[in-house]
């Protein structure tokens, strides 16, 4: 099973608010980082928009930042909500319900391969979130371009770290 384009840079940006975190990012930010159209981004991130997964803040200092739920939202949700056909055949119903005749449909085992193959497929994106393959945030900053923080431990007497509490 191939993947679009457009799946593929839906889970590209997703992937890039998750590492990013706290703050705004700009659709000129991640098509920079991934070497992707500012244009196509633009229709993604559009309709990620209108999922729910990605909340935009218009204005000057606007940007892009994920929805407070979206970690938790599955690959293989992100791959139904932007895939348009999983008709792996044409004897499968396509988008608008329609099938393509076949002689041997009656007696066809291989359908149902293909079907359990399918459902397999999606079933295995379904055990990874969002928030799951975002991490180790470290090394997919790097890459990508952000910079990391680092964190600020308090310095205690001696010159060593002070107890957390």
């Amino acid at each position: 099973m191939r993947l679009t384009d457009y799946t593929d840079y839906s889970v590209r940006v997703l992937l890039y608010l998750a590492v990013r975190g706290d703050g705004l990012s700009t659709i000129q930010d991640i098509s920079d980082a991934y070497g992707i159209s500012k244009n196509h981004l633009m229709k993604v991130v559009q309709r990620l928009g209108e999922l729910g997964w990605v909340e935009t803040v218009r204005g000057r200092n606007g940007g892009l930042r994920l929805a407070e739920r979206t970690s938790a939202v599955t690959v293989g949700e992100i791959v139904r909500a932007t895939e348009s056909d999983f008709a792996l055949v044409g004897c499968f119903p396509d988008p608008h319900g329609e099938r393509r005749a076949c002689v041997i449909t009656p007696h066809c085992r291989l359908r149902g391969a293909l079907e359990a193959a399918r459902n397999a497929f999606l079933a295995e994106l379904d055990r990874y979130t969002i928030g799951e393959v975002a991490e180790p945030r470290g090394p997919l900053t790097a890459l990508l371009g952000l910079s990391t923080v680092i964190p600020i431990v308090p310095v205690g007497p001696a010159g060593g770290a002070a107890p957390l509490s």
